[in-house]
C-alpha cells in the first residue's frame, strides 16, 4: 500500500484552505427563531452557510446533496460500507468581548480569529480539504466517505435527525468537533426549566442568557426602580467552571429578595457540581455531573430559570429528577424537563478507533490517552462513532467563548491527520 505525506501536501494548499475558513466564518450562521421557512428552516444565514460548503465541495469536483436545506452531504468512493464525517455549519451567538470582530475571519500571525474557527467551521473546511487530498492523489476508496454537514447542531440537532430518518446510517463515523486524540464517550445532556411566580414587587425584571449550552455572561436587573447590569465570562456548558456566571453574581447581590427562584438559586445552585443538592456525582471514565445555570427570565409576575446538565454513564447515578422536584417544591417552583439525551459510549479498543489513533500518532508522535467529554457532538447520534479533532490536547478550549481562534499551523496538522484516517479506514 502506498504511503502519503498529507502534511506536506496540505502545506502547498495552505493559502486556499485559510481563505476558505475565513470566508466561511464571515457568514453569521446563528439560529434564527423566526417562523418556519422551508427554503431556510433555521434562518437565512445558516442556509447561506450550507450553500457555501456544498458549493465549495462542488467546485472540487465532488458529488453533493442538499437534504431539505437542513443537512448537506458530500460523497466520495464506492462500496457498500459508509464512513461518515459529521460536521455542522451553525454557530452559537458571539457573546462576550472580542479583540477582533467575531465574523471577520481576522488573521493575526499564525492565528485565525472568529466564531466557528474551532466549533465547527474550521474543522468542516479541514474535513473537506482532507477528502480533496484523497481525490487529488487518485485514491478511489473501497468504501464511501460521506461528509455530512448539519445545520442545527448547537440547539437540538434537528437537521441530522431529519437526515437519519431517510438516509443510510454510516457503519462508522467521527465528528471533528472536539479534540484529539479520540473522544470515545460523551456525557448525557439534559435541559430543564424551573418556573414559578414572582412575589417580589420590587423586582420588575431580570433578564440574562440566550442558550442553555453557554455560561451566562450578562444579566440586567430592574429592582426598586433601579437598573443594574452584571457581567460574567462565557464558556461552554460542558465545563461551567471555565466561565464566570453572571446569573449567580446577580442572585448573590439579591440575596434578600423575596423571589423564590432567586432563593432557590442561592441555596442550591451556587456550585456547578451541585454539592448542596447531594448530586456531586463522579465517574472514573466520564468524570463529574455538572449543571450550567444558563438563562433567567423574570418579569413582574413570572420567573423562569433554564438549566443544562452534563451527566456521566453511571448505573447507580442518583435520581436527579426526583431530587430537583423535591427541592423545587420547597420554594413553590415547578420543574419542566425539556430534553434528555443519554450518554454515548463506543469501545475504545475497537479496530476503527485504533486506525484513527494511529493516524494521530503518525503526525504528532503524541501518545496521549483517549478521553471522554461533557460536550455533545454528532458522534452521539451514530450507532458507532467518536469525536476526533480538531483541537490538540494542550490547547485551550475556546468553544462558545469570546476570542475563539485556531492556529493555522496546527490546522494543517489536523487536516493531515484526518486525511490519513480517511485513507486508512477505506483502504
Amino acid at each position: 500500500m502506498n504511503e502519503f505525506n498529507f502534511l506536506d501536501q496540505i502545506k502547498k494548499d495552505k493559502d486556499n484552505l485559510v481563505k476558505d475558513i475565513c470566508d466561511f466564518i464571515k457568514i453569521p450562521s446563528v439560529l434564527d427563531e423566526r417562523p418556519f421557512d422551508k427554503e431556510a428552516p433555521f434562518g437565512l444565514e445558516i442556509r447561506k452557510s450550507l450553500d457555501y460548503i456544498l458549493g465549495l465541495a462542488k467546485s472540487f469536483g465532488f458529488k453533493t446533496r442538499d437534504i431539505d436545506h437542513v443537512c448537506g452531504e458530500v460523497e466520495y468512493g464506492e462500496g457498500k460500507e459508509i464512513i461518515g464525517v459529521l460536521c455542522h455549519v451553525d454557530v452559537v451567538p458571539a457573546e462576550g468581548k472580542w479583540t477582533y470582530p467575531p465574523y471577520e475571519g481576522h488573521i493575526e500571525g499564525d492565528t485565525i480569529y472568529g466564531r466557528g474557527t474551532v466549533d465547527d467551521k474550521g474543522p468542516a473546511i479541514v474535513s473537506l480539504y482532507a477528502l480533496k487530498m484523497l481525490k487529488d492523489n487518485g485514491i478511489m476508496p473501497k468504501k464511501r466517505i460521506r461528509l455530512i454537514f448539519g445545520c442545527d447542531e448547537e440547539t437540538s440537532m434537528r437537521g441530522l435527525a431529519r437526515y437519519l430518518k431517510t438516509e443510510e446510517m454510516p457503519d462508522f463515523g467521527f465528528s471533528p468537533d472536539a479534540c484529539f486524540p479520540i473522544i470515545y464517550g460523551e456525557k448525557g445532556i439534559m435541559s430543564m426549566d424551573i418556573v414559578g411566580e414572582n412575589k417580589d414587587k420590587k423586582l420588575t425584571s431580570m433578564q440574562g442568557g440566550k442558550r442553555y449550552n453557554i455560561v451566562c455572561d450578562n444579566v440586567n436587573v430592574e429592582y426598586d426602580e433601579k437598573i443594574k447590569s452584571y457581567e460574567g465570562v462565557p464558556a461552554h456548558a460542558m465545563d461551567p467552571g471555565l466561565g464566570v456566571n453572571a446569573i449567580l453574581k446577580a442572585c448573590d447581590d439579591l440575596k434578600d429578595s423575596s423571589n423564590e427562584l432567586i432563593q432557590f438559586i442561592n441555596k442550591y445552585l451556587k456550585d456547578y457540581r451541585l454539592f448542596d443538592m447531594g448530586l456531586n456525582v463522579h465517574d472514573e471514565e466520564m468524570k463529574d455531573l455538572t449543571c450550567n445555570v444558563a438563562i433567567i427570565d423574570i418579569d413582574s409576575n413570572h420567573s423562569r430559570l433554564g438549566l443544562n446538565f452534563r451527566y456521566p454513564l453511571l448505573s447507580e447515578m442518583p435520581n436527579l429528577y426526583k431530587v430537583f422536584e423535591e427541592k423545587c417544591k420547597e420554594f413553590n417552583l415547578e420543574m419542566k424537563v425539556l430534553h434528555d439525551d443519554p450518554p454515548h459510549y463506543t469501545d475504545p479498543h475497537d479496530e476503527d478507533i485504533n486506525i484513527l489513533h494511529e493516524a494521530y500518532i503518525k503526525y504528532t508522535n503524541d501518545h496521549s490517552p483517549l478521553v471522554t467529554i461533557g460536550g455533545g457532538t454528532y458522534a452521539r447520534e451514530l450507532k458507532k462513532g467518536v469525536a476526533f479533532g480538531c483541537m490538540f490536547p494542550d490547547e485551550e478550549d475556546l468553544c462558545h467563548q469570546s476570542n475563539e481562534r485556531i492556529s493555522i499551523e496546527r490546522t494543517l496538522i489536523a487536516c493531515a491527520i484526518i486525511a490519513e484516517a480517511m485513507y486508512k479506514l477505506v483502504k
